[in-house]
Order: C-alpha cells, then structure tokens, then sequence
C-alpha cells in the first residue's frame, strides 16, 4: 500500500545517498531543480547515520544502491537503459552494477522447487548443485534429469522477494509523486513513467512463467538462424516460481584468451553477434535486450549462445518501417526525407519548422559520413539522432532508448572481439534487405494481402447481416437508417468479394 509508512524507506534511501556521496551525483544526473534538491537533502542529511555504509571501492551511485539491496540494485539496471532520463555518465556507471548477491542455501531452494512442481526433489533430478549464480531476483542451479539424464539450469525466485520488492516499489511511487509535486514540469524526470516502467520490468521477472514465455517466442522467431542457439526450455519443469531450461555449455564471450583457445574465429563472432542482433530487431521486432556478454557463450561447435531472458525489446512493425526510411534517408543523405518521415509519423510537433528540422539532421549526418567506415558506430548516430529529435520536442519513445542502448552493448561485444571491426559493412546487408523488404514494392503486394485477408473474414457474417437489414427494413424507421444499412450491406458484399480477388491473386504471384 502507498502511503506515508513508506517515508521511512525513503529516510534511509536519502540517508544512504548522503553516506555514500550518492546525493549530488543523483540529484545533477536527474537535472533536479532547487525544491526537489532541498527535500532531498532534508530526507537524507539529518539522518546520515542511519544509511548504509556500502562498498567504497563502488563509484557512489553503484555504491548507494548496491548497500541498499536487491530492489535498488535492480532499478538501477533498469534505469543504465535510459540515458534519457539520468544523462549517459550516470547510465554508464550504472551499467556495471554487479547483480552477485548472498546466495540462499541450496535446501531452500530445493523445497522451493518440491513446492512449485509438486514432487519431491529426487524424483526430479538425480543431482542438484550448489548455486552456481546468484543476482537479485533468482538464483540458477545445475542439475541433472532423473528421467533423462539430460544437464538442465533451474532458476529459482528467491523466497520472499515479491513481497520485498512490492515494498520498495511502493516507496518508489511515493518518491515519484514528491518529485511530481516539488518539480513540476521537469521534463527530463518523467518520474511515474520511469518507477511504471521499473514496475512492469520487475513484474515480468518475478513470474518465471512469462520469461519462459519470451525464450519460447525468441526460439520460435531465430530457430533458423545459422550459428545461433537458445537453451530448449523445459516446461515440465518449470513454474511461476521455477525455471528450468537446457544446460548452456560453452566459452564466456567475453573470455578472448579461452576463446582463441578454444579455436574460434573472432573476427567471425564479432560480426556474427552483430548481424544476428540487427536481424532480431529489424525482421522480428524482438530483440534480446541485454546482449553482454555475461549472457552469451560460445559453443565448441562455434554457435552462439544466448540465455537470461528478463530483458526483452519489442518494436511494432509500423515503428520499424518509419525508422527504415530514416535509415535509407541517411544513407542516401536526403535529410530533407527524413525530416519529412518524422513530420509524417507524427514523432515530431507539427509547428516546428521541418526545414530547420532538416538542417540539425545534416549535422548529424554529414560529419558520420566524412568519417572512416571503421570509426562509425550505429549507436552513436541513433544515440545522436535522438539528443536532436529531443530537441525538437519528439517525446522518448521508451522501446527506442532501449534498442539504442542494446546496441551500444551489441557494438561493445562486436569491438571487444575485433577491434577493427566495420561496423556498417557487416550491417549493411541486414539493413539493406530489410529497407527493400519493408518499404519496396513486395511490401506493397504483403500489406494489400493482410487487408484482404481481413475483408474475407466478413463473409460468414454477411447472412446475419442481410437478415438484420431486412428485419429493419419490415419495421418503420427513418429513411437515413434505411439507407445506412444498405450501404453497409453493400460495402461489406464488395469488400468481401475484392478480399478473396485479392488473396487469390496475391497468393499467386508470392
């Protein structure tokens, strides 16, 4: 429940930010104006002693909320995701946040298991190991098949930590309306939207039933992606509070001398990883969302593994059409398009000035392609496009942030791998084949297809309708409704008939 019980959660949270020096790093990341400044302080200052001290080996911020607990930690994960809202220094110190927590004994997480699967635990595996990972939500344990024999992962919830986190994610809602009430207006805090956004992610997670959800739709989407793998989840074994998916074996990606050992080709993987990211999130609109390399091996076979599905992106098709045509304009440099396509889909007030707007894109545009193709990197210019859109008044479209950050971590694995890696020339294909694909003229023929489809959907209905319509016609009514009905009969009979014209000559030239 929100309410004034969660002041003293925001005591100490204050108290911990002054300890550690947190305070000021906070409050100049979030551009707080002087009032929020003020009831900051009066949280934290009279009350240092009773934060927490942290590690000061931790920058401060990663300091403050790794003392704070597993909530804090977890929102500062969230929050590295929006260099909109706390600045690009602070998302980048946040980004490092270690997610290794105090592991629970492994009895406790074999009853958690008995309890969510409804057998004792020797019926389900013949082994059962110490955790091997630990973060703030779950913890992950290797074990072994009873019936199979076969090497799983088990993920498992620590006890107690929804209730956990529905306290402080209270106490975050109370924090953001202190913020709404003595920072009116401040743009770039969006405080509901960000602890909604915190809240929707942590939900997600704490039900282990939608992240296997979101592996089986990704498996679904890149089950024909060459040199790519997911773990195979096992539903029988799994439930909202338990996890159990195939056991990933493979080197760390981010282990470059056990991967030469191994006898990888790192100049491949580097591209491969890239390609393989852009072609989740230009053909699927469904991208894994935090690719580092903690949460990607590879095989001895050389395929890449992914794994730890918590964080997905997701991206309608319509968004990544209009962002395809931003694309093809900078790269056929006709900033003046691309302003028009910001105009057309509505990203950009209509009283803003479109040539002037076409002007800032040139300076985005002109000093990236005057560079050596080495030096580009798609994150900085989409990073770039955003600081001018912003500018301009386009609201932060929260699934865009995320797949711009995604792709600075994408690029960081890339470059960790080979430094000199192109990075356009291994994404132009992708790019290319999606822009002809999208907003050529097969596209054309697919839309008018999935319209069609739709109108023959109204041809069982069609019987219903003429009875209705004749029923009106026997009772007095007015001459307009009459006439109503008969154009709705009318425009349904065409439809339909256009609809399965148009399936079955569409079918036939695709």
């Amino acid at each position: 429940m929100r309410g004034p019980h969660n002041i003293i959660r925001l005591i100490r949270t204050g108290a911990t930010l002054e300890r550690t020096g947190a305070m000021n790093v906070v409050l100049d990341a979030f551009e707080a104006p002087a009032p929020l400044r003020f009831v900051a302080k009066l949280l934290g200052k009279p009350f240092m002693w009773l934060g927490y001290k942290g590690d000061p080996s931790m920058p401060p911020a990663t300091r403050a909320l790794t003392a704070l607990g597993p909530a804090y930690i977890k929102f500062g994960q969230v929050l590295s995701t929006r260099p909109d809202v706390v600045g690009e220094e602070m998302a980048q110190q946040l980004r490092v946040l270690q997610d290794k927590l105090p592991p629970f004994p492994v009895e406790v997480a074999k009853a958690e298991v008995e309890k969510e699967l409804g057998q004792p635990i020797d019926t389900l595996f013949s082994e059962f190991s110490e955790p091997v990972a630990a973060a703030s939500i779950a913890q992950v344990h290797k074990a072994t098949l009873e019936s199979t024999g076969e090497a799983v992962a088990v993920k498992v919830l620590r006890p107690g930590v929804e209730r956990a986190f529905g306290k402080d994610v209270d106490a975050f809602y109370l924090a953001a309306r202190i913020v709404e009430l003595f920072a009116p207006g401040a743009r770039r805090l969006r405080p509901m939207d960000v602890i909604e956004h915190f809240d929707g992610v942590v939900q997600g997670e704490l039900d282990l039933r939608l992240e296997s959800s979101a592996a089986g739709e990704y498996a679904a989407n890149t089950k024909d992606d060459k040199g790519f793998k997911l773990p195979r989840i096992r539903w029988d074994y799994s439930a909202r509070r338990v996890m159990t998916l195939e056991w990933a074996d493979g080197v760390p990606m981010g282990d470059n001398s056990a991967i030469d050992g191994a006898g990888h080709n790192r100049v491949d993987l580097s591209e491969r990883v890239l390609r393989l990211f852009l072609l989740h999130a230009l053909r699927d609109g469904y991208f894994h969302a935090d690719m580092h390399q903690g949460n990607l091996k590879v095989a001895s076979n050389g395929d890449i593994i992914a794994y730890d599905f918590g964080i997905m992106g997701h991206i309608d098709e319509y968004t990544r059409r209009v962002y395809a045509e931003i694309l093809f304009g900078f790269i056929r440099q006709d900033f003046k398009r691309v302003a028009e396509v910001h105009f057309e889909a509505g990203y950009v007030p209509p009283d803003k000035d479109v040539d002037e707007f076409a002007r800032a894109l040139r300076a985005v545009g002109e000093p990236i392609f005057g560079m050596d193709a080495s030096q580009i990197s798609m994150g900085r210019l989409l990073s770039y496009l955003f600081e001018v859109t912003e500018r301009f008044g386009m609201e932060t479209r929260t699934e865009l942030i995320l797949l711009q950050r995604t792709m600075v971590v994408v690029e960081g694995v890339a470059r960790s791998l080979n430094p000199n890696i192109n990075i356009w020339q291994v994404a132009s294909p992708i790019v290319t084949d999606y822009i002809q694909k999208s907003i050529g003229p097969k596209a054309v023929l697919t839309d008018l297809y999935k319209t069609a489809r739709v109108l023959t959907r109204f041809g069982p209905r069609l019987p219903r309708l003429v009875e209705q319509a004749l029923i009106n016609q026997a009772n007095p009514a007015p001459p307009k409704k009459r006439g109503f009905w008969r154009w709705i009969i009318l425009a349904l009979m065409i439809g339909t008939a256009l609809g399965t014209s148009l399936v079955l000559m569409i079918e036939a030239l695709l």
